[in-house]
């Protein structure tokens, strides 16, 4: 269960000894915009080391790696965490299937030379760009190793030539397409973050939107968005309380042979008891919801 994940720079030995304190399901342990390329061998190394000193009580961590590019620098990142068992590589700019196999071999690569399962380490692609938009299915389906994917709308607004605005209307397609994407793969997907760090009311209702489109949770570069994302993204009680009263219908239902059930005037029907079955299982995983 990811409802929120926090940026952390890789150069920031402040931010990524407190990444535990935060608050996020998620921690991305950021290798490449947020690091100048003179910076990158020092970045690799404090990462590697929080992994292996610090205790992040829980939170998944993802290391956000460099672009595949002719640099190198994306393989030099994988060569130094891989054998950490960091739970998920973000590939950026990600912009097709092949893209991503080829992340996927190399990391196979590593994993063999330390001893380790091919596959243990998980793929979260970074969709940055309007190709990576329009092939986000055959993304989402590249690789047994892809969990999820994450929308990045700055460098995508940037590569459509338009403003990245608050109220998001520019993205409203991207948005759609990478949730009907990762739907269709069964995987997770995860929306961009609010940029306005002193905007709590454009965050909270930014992260709504997200969750109505059908995203799984949301990014931020903030900590101070972190509690936000997860009230949003969590269950109230009373959605709690209304996915217990339907499984408690169905199971009466099936006991006395009945093949339709309504609860309050309302048909339930499988998608309605699939909901219910995910608004449970999120509240046993952070131990509860939150009120409405």
């Amino acid at each position: 269960m990811r409802r929120s994940m926090l940026f952390l720079p890789g150069n920031n030995p402040n931010m990524l000894q407190n990444g535990d304190i935060l608050g996020a399901d998620a921690i991305i342990l950021d290798l490449e915009d947020a690091v100048s390329p003179d910076e990158k061998d020092a970045a690799r190394i404090l990462v590697r080391n929080a992994i292996r000193t610090l205790d992040y009580q829980g939170c998944e961590i993802i290391i956000r790696i460099n672009a595949v590019d002719d640099t190198g620098f994306w393989k030099e990142d994988l060569d130094e965490v891989i054998p950490l068992k960091p739970d998920l590589i973000m590939p950026t700019k990600v912009s097709g299937a092949e893209y991503v196999r080829q992340v996927s071999r190399y990391m196979e690569e590593v994993e063999r030379r330390n001893g380790m399962e091919p596959g243990t380490v998980k793929l979260i692609p970074l969709i940055e760009t309007t190709l990576g938009v329009e092939n986000a299915f055959e993304i989402a389906r590249s690789d047994p190793r892809v969990v999820a994917m994450f929308l990045g709308a700055e460098d995508l607004t940037a590569d459509m030539r338009c403003v990245r605005t608050k109220e998001g209307s520019e993205i409203a397609y991207a948005r759609s397409r990478m949730v009907s994407a990762a739907r269709a793969a069964e995987i997770d997907v995860y929306d961009t973050p609010f940029t306005d760090v002193n905007d709590d009311e454009g965050l909270v209702a930014d992260a709504r939107l997200a969750k109505s489109l059908g995203f799984s949770g949301k990014a931020s570069i903030s900590p101070r968005h972190v509690s936000g994302i997860n009230q949003v993204f969590s269950p109230t009680e009373k959605e709690i309380a209304y996915a217990r009263e339907v499984l408690a219908i169905i199971e009466e239902a099936k006991a006395q042979g009945k093949g339709a059930v309504s609860l309050h005037g309302k048909m339930i029907d499988k998608p309605i008891v699939t909901r219910a079955q995910q608004v449970l299982a999120m509240a046993a995983a952070i131990g509860g919801g939150v009120q409405a």
